[in-house]
C-alpha cells in the first residue's frame, strides 16, 4: 500500500553473477587497457557502471540500441580493443544481424556477456532468455560457454582476453552462491568439460552446461541416498562441444541426462544427441530444459519445477533411467 519494496537489500547479502561481472571486467580493464565496456541502458542492470565509474572513457551506455552497440563493439575490436558487451539475453536478440555481420563475419574478438540467461522468473515470458544458445551456436566462428559458478565465469572472461574471434558467456540473473569467488584469474581449456561429481564409472552421465550443474550435484546426492549412481558433468562449452569427453563416456555409460536452463531446440541436448546420433555411439540421451513453449510468470524455482528440469526433475530422469537399465 506504502509503495515501498516488501524486500530490501541487506548489506550482508551474497553478490549478484552482475556484479561478479562488474568487479571482474574493472579487473581485467586495471592490467590491459584495450579492455572496453558497452551496454544498452542496462549499466546497473549488468553492473557496467562499475567500469564507467573506474574507466569513464573506456565504457560506453550506448542506449536502447543493441544493434548499434554490437556494431560499435566490432569497430573497437576491429581497431585492436577488446571489447566485452553486457546485454540480457532476451535483449540481445534485437542485434542478431549485426552478431553475424559485424563482428562474426570478420572474426572479431567481441566477448558478449550475457545476463539474464536462462528463467528469471516474475519479469516474465518478454524477459526469459531461454533461446541465445539456440541462436548463437548456428554462427560460424562464434564460441558459447556458461560458468557453472562465479570464479569459472572470472576465468572464462579472463580467457576470453586470449582467444581469437567472438565469445559468448552466459549467465543467470540472481544471487551468486560462491563466497570465495574473487580468485586469482586463469586461463580455462577451449571445448573441455569436466567431471564434478562421481567416479566416472556410473551407467549414467548427467551432463550439464552453466549453473544447472549444482542442480544436478544435489540430485546426485538424493539418487545415492536411493542407491542410484550418476555422474555429474559440467561441459562449460556448448561450441566448440567437448566430444572427446563424450567419446569417453561409452564404456562405462548407457545413458545420458543433458540439463540447460535454456530452450532444448538448439541447446546442449540437441548437440549432444546430434553428435552421439551421427557418430552412432551406443547411448540413450534424455534432454532436461524448456520445451519448446512460451514460459510465462513464477518465481525461477516454480519455473524451473513446471519445466522439469529442477532437483526434482533431473532425480525423476535419471530414476527413469535407472528402471529401464533393469
Amino acid at each position: 500500500e506504502t509503495g515501498e519494496r516488501l524486500k530490501k537489500s541487506s548489506p550482508d547479502a551474497p553478490l549478484l553473477w552482475q556484479q561478479v561481472f562488474g568487479k571482474t571486467l574493472v579487473e581485467l580493464a586495471d592490467t590491459d587497457d584495450r579492455v572496453m565496456g558497452i551496454t544498452a541502458a542496462m549499466p546497473s542492470g549488468t553492473s557496467m557502471s562499475e567500469l564507467l565509474a573506474r574507466y569513464p572513457k573506456r565504457a560506453f551506455d550506448v542506449g536502447i540500441s543493441e544493434g548499434h552497440g554490437v556494431t560499435f563493439a566490432g569497430g573497437l575490436a576491429a581497431a585492436g580493443k577488446r571489447p566485452f558487451v553486457a546485454i540480457y539475453s532476451s535483449f540481445l536478440q534485437r542485434a542478431y544481424d549485426n552478431i553475424i555481420h559485424d563482428v562474426c563475419l570478420q572474426g572479431l574478438p567481441v566477448t558478449f556477456c550475457i545476463d539474464r540467461a536462462g528463467v528469471v522468473g516474475e519479469d516474465g515470458v518478454t524477459h526469459h532468455g531461454l533461446f541465445d544458445l539456440c541462436y548463437l551456436s548456428c554462427i560460424p566462428g562464434m564460441k558459447i560457454a556458461s560458468p557453472m559458478d562465479e570464479r569459472t565465469l572470472r576465468n572464462l572472461m579472463y580467457t576470453s582476453l586470449r582467444l581469437d574471434g567472438p565469445l559468448a558467456i552466459r549467465y543467470p540473473r540472481g544471487a551468486a552462491t560462491t563466497p570465495d569467488w574473487q580468485t586469482p584469474m586463469e586461463e580455462i581449456a577451449l571445448g573441455k568439460g569436466r567431471l564434478v561429481a562421481g567416479d566416472g564409472n556410473a551407467a549414467t552421465a548427467i551432463l550439464t552446461i552453466g549453473p544447472a550443474g549444482n542442480d544436478a550435484v544435489n540430485a546426485r546426492e538424493q539418487l545415492a541416498a536411493k542407491g542410484i549412481a550418476v555422474d555429474v558433468y559440467d561441459m562449460i562449452w556448448l561450441k566448440p562441444l567437448d566430444t572427446a569427453l563424450i567419446d569417453s563416456l561409452v564404456p562405462a555409460h548407457r545413458y545420458i541426462i543433458t540439463v540447460e536452463d535454456g530452450a532444448i531446440s538448439g541447446g546442449l541436448g540437441a548437440a549432444v544427441r546430434r553428435y552421439v546420433d551421427e557418430h552412432r555411439l551406443p547411448m540413450d540421451v534424455e534432454m532436461l530444459g524448456v520445451a519448446d513453449k512460451w514460459v510465462h510468470h513464477a518465481t525461477v524455482a516454480q519455473l524451473k519445477r513446471m519445466c522439469g528440469y529442477d532437483v526434482q526433475g533431473i532425480t525423476e530422469a535419471a530414476e527413469r533411467v535407472n528402471d529401464l537399465k533393469q
